[in-house]
This record gives structure tokens, C-alpha cells and sequence, in this order.
């Protein structure tokens, strides 16, 4: 009888473990990740932050080299956008603090426990990694423009990707953001069921939103800080151009409509 139970509840676990993850459970893993994040000491969150606002000028970097040596050819373009993974491949796999993920991840138990110390940590926990994407993008940016380790051959495309990502119109801007967001909050809701492909998902994802010209405000942080520091891009037109458009519009692809969304599907599922 033991080999018997033995044997029923393997292949039971096996059963399981094949079947693909329900949306409660997603949401709930997703949901416990958030009050991890929300419960860790802000001096973490900052450098986390900082480090996360250094290592997305990856994608500005990767970008340019592509566009620097690519040849000039319709199918160039669809190449020169993988480049902008690369940041948020380090970034997202090396679990650093990105704004734009912690728009639904931080938000989920916001929303599952909708009382106001959960709002006043949420907000504080924004603040702080925002603040700390931009320090670091202006501290890459910074070394972009003035340092010796680009290759100069890189900076007239750097310049070139600059100046496209932080010349749309505001509403424009805020637009395109709001793909960007619903995107970003998207990967995070499909990691947990990824099994491994992860990096596959990240790719394609963030692939998407270069290819479609959407705005990201912490990769575009860099980009804003590299004309920023050489005078190319006034301040006014930085702030009410570029970043609070672009920053709207991410919040509300990835808090106002995916995460709402991803909340109203499970709602009354769960405990």
C-alpha cells in the first residue's frame, strides 16, 4: 500500500508540475516579491537603484554600436534594436531596482492591501528608486559625454539616439510611454512562468519597445543626461519635454492599466 501511495503521489506532483501556472498564483508570487521589495531598508533600495540607472545605459551603448557599424539597409534597423535589451537583461536578471518594474510589482500588494501605511511606503519606495535611476543615468551619462572610454566613432550615434528619444512632443512622449509600461509590467507578470526562458522573454519584450519607438523613462534618463551635461537640451525642455510626459505615461501603462488589469482578473480569487 505505501509503494502504491508512493507512487500516486509522485505522478500527482508530476501532474502539477506540468500544468501551467494560474493567474492567482502569478499575481500571488508577484504580490510576495513586492512586499519584499517594500519591506527592504531604503540605503538598499538606492544603491540598487543607482546601480540598476548605470547598467541600462547598456542599451543606449548597444544601440549605437550596432547603428555605428551596421550596414545602411532596410533590415538594419530590426538588428540595431536588440542592442537595447542589453541593459535591461542585466538590469531585470540582475535584480536591480527599475522604476518601471516596480509599477506593478511593489503595486500588487498596494492593491491587495489597500491601506495607507501600504501608500505612504509605496510612494516613499518610488521616490527613492526614481530618484536613484536618474543619479546613475546622469552619472553614465555624464561619463558618455566626457570620458575616454567611448570610442569616438560611437558618440555621433549616441547623440543621434539622444536627440530622437527626447524630441517628441510631450503628449507624443507620454503617448509612447504608455506602451513602454504595459510592456515592462507584462515581462514582469510572465517571468514567473518563464521555466528558464527568462532571458528570451526580456529580449523579445524590450526588443518591442525600441523597434516601436516607445519611451522608457530610465534608459531615456540616460540618453536626457547625455545631452543634458553638454548643454544640447535646456532643463525646462528635459523636465516638461521629455521626463514627466514619459514618466506619466509609463506609470499609467504599467500601474493604471496593467496592473489593474492583472488585479481585476484575480480579484475575486483570492483569499
Amino acid at each position: 500500500m505505501t509503494n502504491d501511495s508512493q507512487a500516486k503521489t509522485t505522478d500527482e506532483d508530476i501532474v502539477v508540475q506540468s500544468e501551467n501556472l494560474a493567474s492567482k498564483h502569478i499575481f500571488e508570487i508577484i504580490r510576495r516579491e513586492g512586499e519584499e521589495e517594500l519591506e527592504r531598508p531604503n540605503a538598499s533600495l538606492f544603491w540598487s537603484g543607482v546601480a540598476a540607472g548605470l547598467m541600462i545605459s547598456l542599451s543606449v551603448l548597444g544601440e549605437a554600436i550596432f547603428r555605428t557599424y551596421l550596414p545602411e539597409t532596410d533590415w538594419a534597423y530590426l538588428l540595431e534594436n536588440l542592442g537595447y535589451s542589453l541593459g535591461f537583461l542585466v538590469v531585470i536578471l540582475g535584480r536591480m531596482q527599475l522604476f518601471t518594474e516596480n509599477t506593478i510589482t511593489t503595486v500588487l500588494p498596494v492593491m491587495n492591501n489597500p491601506v495607507k501605511s501600504m501608500f505612504l511606503r509605496l510612494a516613499t519606495l518610488w521616490a527613492i528608486v526614481l530618484f536613484a535611476n536618474v543619479i546613475g543615468a546622469f552619472i553614465v551619462g555624464s561619463a558618455f559625454a566626457y570620458g575616454s572610454f567611448i570610442p569616438e566613432v560611437l558618440r555621433p550615434a549616441i547623440t543621434e539616439l539622444s536627440q530622437h528619444a527626447t524630441g517628441f512632443a510631450p503628449f507624443e512622449g507620454f503617448q509612447r510611454a504608455i506602451p513602454a509600461g504595459i510592456l515592462v509590467a507584462a515581462i514582469v507578470w510572465m517571468l514567473p512562468e518563464s521555466e528558464g526562458f527568462g532571458f528570451f522573454v526580456i529580449l523579445t519584450f524590450t526588443w518591442l519597445i525600441a523597434a516601436g519607438d516607445f519611451t522608457h523613462i530610465v534608459a531615456g534618463s540616460v540618453e536626457m543626461a547625455y545631452l543634458m551635461v553638454q548643454g544640447l537640451l535646456p532643463v525646462g525642455d528635459a523636465m516638461f519635454g521629455f521626463f514627466l510626459p514619459v514618466l506619466a505615461g509609463n506609470i499609467l501603462g504599467g500601474t493604471a492599466i496593467f496592473a489593474l488589469l492583472a488585479f481585476g482578473q484575480v480579484r475575486r480569487e483570492l483569499p
